[in-house]
C-alpha cells in the first residue's frame, strides 16, 4: 500500500516529524489528524522508519476502534492489549475470558510476531510483572524431553492452571497415569502429552468436546494462565510482607482508636491462609502490590517501539479518574477492615506513567493543538488533514464529491466492507460514467485522478488535500455502523447435543422398570468374576443392580429444572400404565400433525419466482458474515417459497443467533414478487425495533415498510389501513392489532410470526384464518432439541440455527455473595461510561423498596421499575423510556424482553441467583454484551447457612457457569425441554415430565412411525450375557467416576467392529494401554450386539458349555442349523423346545480364547443367516 503512505513524503512537516523521530531528542507532537487518520499517519511513520509501534488511546472503547483501523492496514500484525478487570472484593468465581485475552496478548508481544500494539489508558496504568519474570514462566517441551510429574504439576499450579478431571477449557490440566492433558490459554486446541516412564513419548493436539486426538505435535508451549504469577519459593515472602504490614497497620489503628481492628485482623489472616493453601483465589487482586514488588508496564515489553499517544490531555485525565475511582473503592474497604494500605498501589498515576513513557520515542497525536503543562515540551508539526463527510447511502452526493476530487486530480480509494458490496458499487458508479474498478488487492501505485474500490473497513474516511489522497470508508458510503470484524473466534460456540453426565443422586429411567435414583457404582464378585454394577434405588427401598454392559437400557431422567420426579416401584404396574397413557396422547398428537401436514400439502399456494438481481444485492448488504446454519435455513425457506404449496415452516434459534436476518430475506423475496408481508410480534417495542431495522435494511430499494401499534395515532392507523388495501404498503409490522377485522391486505403472500406461543387463544384462531393459503414462517427463540426434530421430520417443517454467533467480547461474569459496595461500584462504572444497567430482582411485592434502596446507593442515577403485574401499556412505556435512555437503571423481574436489542445496557446485576433456574440465568446474561463494549454480569446470592440441597447444587452449577462449560449444557437442556413444550403444546409438557425426556422422544418416534406405516424399531429386550471372565474398568485405569460411567456407556453402545476399534482408539488415546478386564468388557459388548442380530436373548456359560437361548416361540431355520453342525461337528448341539437354544461346547478352548471363539461362532451364524 505504498501509494497510501509515500505521498505523505511530499508534505514538508511530515518529513520533519519523521526526522525528529529517527534522530530522537524530545517528544514529537503531530497536530491535525482526527479519528482513523491518526492510525493512517502512525502506520505511515512506522512504514517509513521501519520501527514497530505502541499506540495508546484515552479509553478502552477508542482503543478497540483504533485496533480495527490498524487491522485494515496491517491485518494480523496488530495486537490488542486490553485492560484487566481488578476485583478488590471477595467473589466466589469469575470468568477468565477477558484476562486470558490480555495474557495471550502479552505472550504474542514477547514472541515478537507483531508490528503494532494497540492499548488504552486503563491497560497502561495497570502494573505488570517484569518481562523476564513473566518469560521465565513459559514452558516449552519437545519429544524426548524428561518430566518430573510432581514438579510439573506444581509449576502449572504456580502458573495459574487449574487441575481438573477432564480438560474442558483453557487454563486447565489433568493427569491420568502417564498422560498429561493441558490447554494453554493461547492455543487453539488442548495438548496431550504421553510419557514413557519420565520421557515424553508422544504429543498430540486433541478436541476438548470429543476428548480425541487430532494430530501429532513436535513441541508444546504453555504460557501462564495468570498475569500476577509467583513461584512457590516466593510465597513465604509474600505472606511475611502481608503479616508485617498488618502488624504495622493494626498498631497505628489502635493508637487512633479505629473500630475495625478485629475485622481487619481476621480478614487478612484468612486471606493469608488462602494464599498458603490455594496459591490463587478470586479476590487475590488486592494483593497485587505484594506479588509484584518490582512492577513493570507495557512499554517495557516493547522497548524499541515508537509510542503514539492519542490525545495526551484526555489520556492524563482518564488515568486521574481511574486512580480516583480505585482510591474511592479502597477507602471504603479500608473503613470496613477489608484491605491493607498497600492495596492502593495497584495502578500507576499519570505523572509517573508520563515519566516512564517519555523515556521512549514519544509521538503525541492531537486533532487540535493543545497546551498541556503536564507533558514534556515537544516539537510540534501540523499536517493538513480533513475528515470525509458521511453520505448515508446517498449515491448522488458521493458522485458529486468524486467529480470534485477528480477535477483536482486526487487519487481516491473507497473501502466497501465485507461481502460483494464493492462490486455492486463499482457497477453503480460505471452506470454514472465514473470508472471505479473493484480490486481484491490494492496496487503499489495509483495514478492521479484514479478511483479504486476494495474490501476493508475503517471507522472514518480522510483526505490529505495538499497531496491529493482521499480514502472513503464503508461507513460513509453505506451509512451503517461498521460491525465487528468476524475474526476467527478463539472460542467456538458449543452446539446443542445430548448430555449423558450421570452423577450420584441423579434420576434415571430404565426402559422396563421406570424412574429410579442412581446411588453409585458397586464392584460385585459373582461366581469368582469381578464386575461393576450401577445401583439404582426404587420406591419402598427396592434396589436394582444393572451390569455395566446393560447401560444402554437406562437414560438420565431429564425433566423441568428443579422438579423432582416420583420414583417407580420395582415390579409394580405404574410405569407400564404411565408409558401407555403418554403413548396414547402422542398418537393423538401425531395424528393431528400428520393430518394438518397432509392438508397443507394438498392446498395450492403461490409459487414464488427464483431470486432476482435485487435479492442478491440486498443480501450482499448484510454487514456480517452469515453462519453456515443461517445459509442452510435461508435455502430451505426459499425452496419452500418457490414450491407451489403454501409454506409452513418453523425457524428455531436462540436469542441473537440471527433469525431476523433469515426472515428479512424471505420478506424481501416476497415483496420482489409483488406480494405483501405481515410480520406479527408479541410486543409494541419489538414491533418498533423491527420496523426501524427493516426500514434501514431496505432503504435503498423501492419497498414501503409500515408499523401498526398503539404508538400510532388514529389518523396514521387509518392511512396505513387504506394503503394496505390499495397495495401501496409492502411490509406491515405489528402486534396483535395486525389481526383486527378492519386490516385487509390487497395481496398477502407471506406471514411471519415471532414467538407464536406468546399469543392468546383468540389471536391464534385469527391467525389460522390468515394462514389459509399464504406462506407462513414462525420464529421461536427456544432451541428445539435434535432428537425431537428428527422425530418430527415429515410432519413438521423445521429449520434450526444451532451455530452460535462468534463471541468477540465475552461477558465478564462474577458469582459472589451480595455486597452493596460491589453493586455501587458496578453501577457507577457502567454509568461513567455512558451505559445503562439491568438490576434483576424477582420479587414484585418488594420491588419498589429495592428501587429505593438502589437509589440511596447511587443517588444520582435515574431509576425505573418493570414487572409482570403492571398493565401492558405501563410496562411497554417503561421499557420504551429505558430504551430511549430516559433512565439509567431498570429494576425488573425476569420479565425483561428477551428479543429486545439494547446495545447500551452492558451491566446486569442478579439478586438471589440461587432462586433462579440455570436456563433463566443463561438467557438473562445473554441480554448484555450485544455491542462493542465489554459487558459485566454480577450473579449474587444472600449468605444463608441453611441453603437447600437444590439451591446448593444450583449455586455450584452457577459457579461453573462463569465458563460456558457444564452449566451451559444444563441450561441448554432445560431450554430444549421448554422448546419441546412450545412446539408440541403445554399439555405435552406434563407427559414429558412423567416419563423423562429421552423416553418421551422414543415414544413420539414410535407414534409417528406407526402413523406413517413405517416399521417400528424393535423394543430392546434385556439380552443378558453371562461369561465367567472379569470385565470391568479398574480405578487405576480410570479413577474419576463420571468418566468411568461415560466410558461404560460408550462401550455398552457398541454395535459393530468399527465401534470396537473406535472405543479402543479412544481408550488408548485418553488413558493409555488397555488392561485385560477392559478388553473383555469391549469384547462382551460386541458379542451382545452380534447375539442380538442372531436373535438370541441370552448367552450364558454353564459348566463346559455356552448356552445361546432364542426367544420363546421363535422359528429356527433348519438349513442354518444343518450348515452350522456341518462346520462345528459335535461342538454344537441344538435343543428344540418352547424356548429353543444352541449349546456350544468349550471344554477344549483355552480360557483366554473363549470370547474370541464365541465371537467367531456368532459371526458364522450371521453369515449363514444371510445365505439362507
Amino acid at each position: 500500500m505504498k501509494f497510501l503512505t509515500d505521498p505523505l513524503l511530499q508534505i514538508q512537516e511530515y518529513n520533519e516529524a519523521l526526522n525528529s523521530i529517527k534522530n530522537y531528542t524530545m517528544p514529537v507532537g503531530i497536530n491535525g489528524p482526527a479519528d482513523s487518520q491518526k492510525v493512517h499517519i502512525s502506520y505511515s511513520i512506522l512504514s517509513h522508519t521501519g520501527y514497530r509501534g505502541l499506540f495508546i488511546t484515552f479509553n478502552e472503547m477508542q482503543a478497540r476502534k483504533m485496533y480495527d483501523d490498524f487491522s485494515c492496514f496491517l491485518g494480523d500484525d496488530v495486537v490488542f492489549f486490553p485492560s484487566k478487570e481488578v476485583m478488590m472484593h471477595d467473589v466466589e468465581a469469575k470468568s477468565n475470558d477477558a484476562a486470558f485475552q490480555r495474557i495471550e496478548a502479552l505472550g504474542r508481544i514477547i514472541e515478537g510476531n507483531w508490528k503494532v500494539i494497540v492499548t488504552s489508558a486503563e491497560a497502561v496504568a495497570q502494573k505488570l510483572v517484569p518481562l523476564e519474570q513473566f518469560k521465565s514462566n513459559f514452558i516449552k517441551m519437545g519429544l524426548g524431553d524428561r518430566i518430573n510429574i510432581d514438579e510439573f504439576t506444581q509449576k502449572l499450579i504456580s502458573m495459574g492452571y487449574e487441575r481438573v478431571a477432564v480438560v474442558e477449557g483453557k487454563g486447565q490440566f489433568s493427569i491420568r497415569g502417564g498422560i498429561i492433558d493441558v490447554f494453554s490459554i493461547d492455543s487453539e486446541q488442548a495438548a496431550r502429552i504421553e510419557l514413557f516412564d519420565d520421557e515424553i513419548d508422544s504429543m498430540r493436539s486433541f478436541d476438548i468436546r470429543s476428548q480425541r486426538s487430532i494430530e501429532r505435535l513436535d513441541s508444546v508451549r504453555i504460557i501462564p494462565a495468570r498475569e500476577a504469577i509467583y513461584p512457590a519459593e516466593k510465597r513465604a515472602d509474600i505472606m511475611r510482607h502481608i503479616k508485617e504490614d498488618l502488624k504495622e497497620y493494626t498498631e497505628k489503628a489502635r493508637k487512633s482508636g479505629a473500630e475495625h481492628l478485629k475485622q481487619i485482623k481476621s480478614k487478612i489472616e484468612a486471606d493469608i491462609d488462602r494464599i498458603e493453601s490455594d496459591y490463587y483465589f478470586p479476590g487475590i487482586d488486592r494483593y497485587i502490590p505484594y506479588i509484584i514488588d518490582n512492577p513493570s508496564f507495557i512499554a517495557d515489553y516493547a522497548p524499541d517501539a515508537v509510542i503514539f499517544m492519542d490525545e495526551p490531555a484526555r489520556f492524563a485525565e482518564r488515568v486521574d479518574n481511574i486512580l480516583l475511582e480505585h482510591h474511592e473503592i479502597c477507602r471504603n474497604l479500608m473503613e470496613k477492615g477489608q484491605i491493607l494500605p498497600k492495596s492502593f498501589e495497584i495502578y500507576y498515576d499519570a505523572d509517573s506513567l508520563k515519566g516512564k513513557l517519555e523515556k521512549g520515542r514519544m509521538v503525541y497525536l492531537n486533532t487540535m493543538p493543545l497546551e498541556n503543562k503536564r507533558l514534556k515540551e515537544s516539537k510540534s508539526y501540523s499536517i493538513p488533514a480533513k475528515s470525509v463527510t458521511s453520505y448515508q447511502g446517498h449515491l448522488e452526493l458521493l458522485i458529486e464529491d468524486i467529480k470534485a476530487w477528480k477535477a483536482k486530480k486526487s487519487s481516491i480509494v473507497i473501502l466497501s466492507g465485507p461481502g460483494g458490496r464493492g462490486k455492486r458499487l463499482s457497477e453503480s458508479l460505471m452506470e454514472k460514467e465514473i470508472e471505479a474498478p473493484y480490486v481484491e488487492e490494492l496496487p503499489e501505485d495509483i495514478q492521479q485522478g484514479q478511483i479504486l474500490i476494495t474490501h476493508g473497513s475503517l471507522n472514518k474516511g480522510f483526505e490529505y488535500p495538499s497531496v491529493g489522497i482521499v480514502v472513503i470508508s464503508d461507513r460513509e458510503v453505506f451509512g451503517q455502523d461498521r460491525r465487528s470484524r468476524k475474526g476467527s473466534s478463539k472460542k467456538s460456540g458449543v452446539k446443542l447435543k445430548t448430555f449423558t453426565d450421570l452423577n450420584i443422586g441423579d434420576y434415571v429411567v430404565h426402559q422396563a422398570h421406570g424412574i429410579g435414583q442412581y446411588v453409585g457404582m458397586q464392584k460385585l464378585v459373582v461366581d469368582n468374576v469381578k464386575r461393576d454394577y450401577l445401583k439404582i434405588k426404587y420406591q419402598d427401598g427396592g434396589y436394582l443392580y444393572i451390569p455395566t454392559n446393560q447401560m444402554d437400557l437406562i437414560q438420565k431422567y431429564i425433566g423441568a429444572e428443579g422438579k423432582t420426579p416420583r420414583l417407580n416401584k420395582l415390579g409394580g404396574t405404574d410405569w407400564a400404565k404411565t408409558k401407555k397413557k403418554v403413548k396414547e396422547s402422542l398418537q393423538e398428537l401425531a395424528g393431528e400433525l400428520v393430518k394438518l401436514y397432509a392438508q397443507r400439502q394438498a392446498v395450492k399456494g403461490f409459487a414464488f419466482s427464483k431470486d432476482t438481481v435485487w435479492q442478491k444485492q440486498f443480501e450482499e448488504m448484510f454487514p456480517y458474515e452469515e453462519t453456515e446454519d443461517q445459509l442452510k435455513c435461508i435455502e430451505e425457506i426459499k425452496a419452500d417459497m418457490e414450491a407451489p404449496r403454501p409454506m409452513d415452516r418453523l425457524l428455531c434459534g436462540d436469542v441473537g443467533y440471527g433469525k431476523t436476518e433469515v426472515a428479512i430475506r424471505a420478506i424481501f423475496k416476497a415483496v420482489m414478487d409483488g406480494k405483501q408481508v405481515a410480520y406479527l410480534v408479541p410486543t409494541t417495542i419489538l414491533a418498533q425495533q423491527h420496523y426501524n431495522n427493516f426500514r434501514e435494511r431496505m432503504k435503498e430499494f423501492p419497498v414501503t415498510v409500515e408499523v401498526i401499534s398503539r404508538f400510532r395515532t388514529q389518523a396514521e392507523q387509518k392511512r396505513i389501513i387504506k394503503g394496505l388495501k390499495a397495495g401501496s404498503i409492502d411490509v406491515l409490522v405489528g402486534t396483535h392489532k395486525l389481526l383486527q377485522k378492519d386490516i385487509q391486505f390487497k395481496n398477502l403472500g407471506l406471514l411471519v410470526v415471532d414467538e407464536e406461543q406468546r399469543f392468546g387463544v383468540t389471536h391464534k384462531e385469527k391467525l389460522k384464518s390468515l394462514k389459509t393459503n399464504v406462506d407462513v414462517l414462525t420464529l421461536t427463540a427456544t432451541p428445539i432439541p435434535r432428537t425431537l426434530h428428527m422425530s418430527l421430520i415429515g410432519i413438521r417443517d423445521i429449520s434450526v440455527i444451532e451455530d452460535p454467533p462468534e463471541e468477540r467480547y465475552p461477558v465478564q461474569t462474577y458469582v459472589m455473595e451480595y455486597n452493596p459496595d460491589v453493586i455501587r461500584d458496578a453501577i457507577n462504572r457502567e454509568l461513567a461510561r455512558g451505559g445503562q444497567v439491568f438490576y434483576l430482582y424477582n420479587r414484585v411485592r418488594s420491588i419498589q423498596l429495592k428501587a429505593t434502596e438502589i437509589q440511596n446507593l447511587v443517588p444520582d442515577a435515574r431509576i425505573g421499575v418493570a414487572h409482570g403485574q403492571m398493565d401492558e401499556k405501563q410496562l411497554e412505556d417503561t421499557m420504551f423510556s429505558f430504551l430511549n435512555k430516559e433512565f439509567d437503571i431498570l429494576v425488573c423481574t425476569t420479565i425483561i424482553e428477551s428479543g429486545l436489542d439494547m446495545p447500551n445496557v452492558n451491566t446486569i446485576i442478579v439478586e438471589d441467583a440461587d432462586k433462579l433456574g440455570l436456563a433463566q440465568l443463561y438467557q438473562i446474561r445473554g441480554r448484555v454484551g450485544r455491542s462493542n463494549r465489554l459487558a459485566y454480569a454480577y450473579i449474587t446470592y444472600k449468605k444463608d447457612k441453611a441453603l437447600s440441597e437444590v439451591a446448593e447444587k444450583r449455586l455450584q452449577a452457577i459457579k461453573e457457569f462463569t465458563e460456558l462449560g457444564s452449566g451451559f449444557k444444563i441450561a441448554m437442556r432445560d431450554l430444549e425441554i421448554r422448546g419441546a413444550g412450545n412446539l408440541l403444546g403445554p399439555e405435552q409438557h406434563g407427559h414429558m415430565e412423567s416419563v423423562g425426556y429421552d423416553m418421551y422422544c422414543k415414544l413420539l418416534d414410535e407414534a409417528v412411525r406407526e402413523l406413517k406405516g413405517e416399521p417400528l424399531r424393535e423394543e430392546d429386550e434385556e439380552l443378558s450375557i453371562d461369561i465367567n471372565v472379569s470385565a470391568y474398568i479398574d480405578d487405576e485405569y480410570i479413577s474419576a467416576e463420571d468418566q468411568k460411567i461415560d466410558m461404560y456407556k460408550r462401550i455398552a453402545s457398541i454395535q459393530d467392529e468399527d465401534d470396537v476399534m473406535d472405543v479402543e482408539d479412544e481408550l488408548m488415546d485418553r488413558y493409555g494401554d488397555i488392561p485385560e478386564p477392559v478388553r473383555n468388557l469391549i469384547q462382551i459388548a460386541y458379542l451382545k450386539a452380534l447375539a442380538k442380530t442372531c436373535g438370541f436373548i441370552s448367552v450364558q456359560e454353564k459348566n463346559d458349555a455356552v448356552i445361546l437361548q432364542y426367544k420363546a416361540g421363535v422359528h429356527v431355520d433348519l438349513g442354518l442349523l444343518s450348515a452350522l453342525m456341518d462346520k462345528y461337528k459335535r461342538r454344537i448341539l441344538f435343543t428344540a423346545s418352547s424356548a429353543p437354544y444352541i449349546t456350544f461346547r468349550i471344554s477344549d478352548v483355552k480360557r483366554q480364547d473363549l470370547l474370541e471363539n464365541i465371537k467367531i461362532l456368532l459371526q458364522d451364524i450371521i453369515k449363514l443367516k444371510c445365505k439362507q
